[in-house]
């Protein structure tokens, strides 16, 4: 078990429970490796890396759709923030926005 996952272990099991038909859960480490990835560089769904440590598109943004209606996502979040504010890693005074994405077109 990696150092990382530790700071998880208490909310996902080793594991994903297999269901009854169908292909097997991608495990838990795959999905939230997928998940950080796209949060992190902004690529989009289907530019996710394939194979040994990555979870598929789809079952990524299930896993996110899912985490997010049940609050897991949020306490992820407020989990790492809290961490990384703890070891002085966010600097609260400054943000960005990122206009690329911005509704307006640019006319006065």
């Amino acid at each position: 078990m990696t150092k990382k996952w530790k700071l998880f272990e208490d909310i996902f099991s080793e594991e994903a429970s297999k269901r009854g038909k169908g292909m097997p859960h991608a495990p838990y480490r795959h999905v939230l490796n997928s998940l950080l990835y796209i949060l992190i560089t902004g690529c989009r769904w289907c530019d996710l890396p394939r194979g040994g440590v990555w979870a598929s598109k789809s079952s990524s943004h299930r896993w996110l759709k899912r985490w997010r209606s049940d609050g897991t996502f949020e306490y992820l979040q407020g989990r790492i923030l809290a961490i990384a504010d703890e070891k002085g890693l966010i600097n609260w005074d400054f943000g960005a926005i990122d206009g690329s994405f911005s509704p307006l077109d640019g006319r006065r």
